[in-house]
């Protein structure tokens, strides 16, 4: 295989470079409070598969945009999965002591920091889009609807929605309440908002008006988004907390309503097989959707 076709090289190159330019992004700003500083410091630039930001530049690159604006696009969508996983680390969420690895933000400081923290990244991520200059070349409608697109996949129909939905169900007496469609809406919106928004803002970011382009990658991202997390479900049951990075066997534990609860691990193995092959099926009209379709095998067959 050429090496500009393998997609461990360009997914290596690709967080490089975001994770470059994340640093970039806290240094140009004046110092605040030390421990703040430190926990998003923490929670932004320890590891991470980078699998939105990746999203990002690969439908830029589809839809023939620069690097710049959407690199800056990248580093906004990556600090609000940063943001909501803090969150979701907490005790009166996930209640989880280990993220790729390391203590969580509210392990290594407290419960206090970790909400700050979280505050300041989710907001820092709207600085990026409003400020950034990069993203001066992008129409001003363009670039308001990246803001209010993101904004939409963060609130309270998006993420919030289905962490409020997630921790809804986490019972043993509410889980029977829910069937195989109100799962998929939990994920839709607590995993799949922001990795639709992260294909939206690609578009976005390279001018792309190309209205059937974008409800094509759309639907994509939709079913790429369910894959993730139907994978989430058959890892949390069979890897290890050291390939994890992150308490193996926690959603069972919690009582969380899974995938793997509600059809087994072989069905939920074939539903992930299911919206895979779908998901890679919208592709076969897309020129230049490579590493889309890469990406695809990549969730099915992640080890963490």
């Amino acid at each position: 295989m050429n090496r500009a076709d393998d997609l461990e090289y360009w997914l290596q190159r690709q967080k490089a470079t975001v994770d470059a330019h994340l640093e970039a992004i806290l240094a140009d700003r004046p110092a605040g409070e030390p421990a703040l500083d430190a926990a998003m410091r923490h929670a932004l630039l320890l590891g991470g598969k980078r699998l939105r930001p990746c999203l990002v530049l690969a439908c830029s690159e589809i839809a023939g945009g620069r690097s710049e604006p959407a690199l800056a696009a990248a580093a906004a969508v990556e600090l609000v999965h940063s943001y909501s996983l803090v969150h979701d680390d907490l005790p009166a969420m996930d209640d989880d002591a280990l993220r790729r690895g390391r203590p969580t933000v509210h392990v290594v400081w407290d419960d206090a920091t970790a909400i700050l923290t979280g505050d300041a990244l989710l907001t820092l991520a709207f600085e990026v889009l409003a400020g950034a200059p990069e993203l001066n070349i992008v129409p001003d409608d363009l670039r308001l609807a990246m803001v209010l697109t993101l904004a939409g996949a963060a609130g309270h129909r998006g993420m919030v929605a289905g962490q409020a939905m997630d921790m809804a169900a986490t019972s043993p007496e509410s889980a029977s309440d829910f069937d195989a469609d109100a799962l998929a809406d939990i994920h839709r919106a607590k995993t799949g908002a922001l990795i639709r928004a992260s294909v939206a803002l690609g578009l976005f970011a390279a001018g792309n008006r190309d209205r059937e382009l974008a409800e094509r990658l759309d639907h994509y991202a939709s079913l790429l988004g369910l894959a993730f997390q139907v994978v989430d479900d058959i890892l949390d049951t069979t890897a290890d907390t050291e390939t994890l990075g992150k308490p193996a066997g926690s959603d069972q534990e919690l009582g969380k309503l899974t995938y793997v609860r509600l059809l087994g691990l072989e069905g939920a193995r074939a539903q992930a097989d299911a919206l895979c092959a779908e998901a890679t099926a919208l592709l076969d009209e897309v020129p230049g959707s490579q590493r889309l379709r890469q990406l695809v095998t990549w969730v099915r067959e992640r080890s963490n």
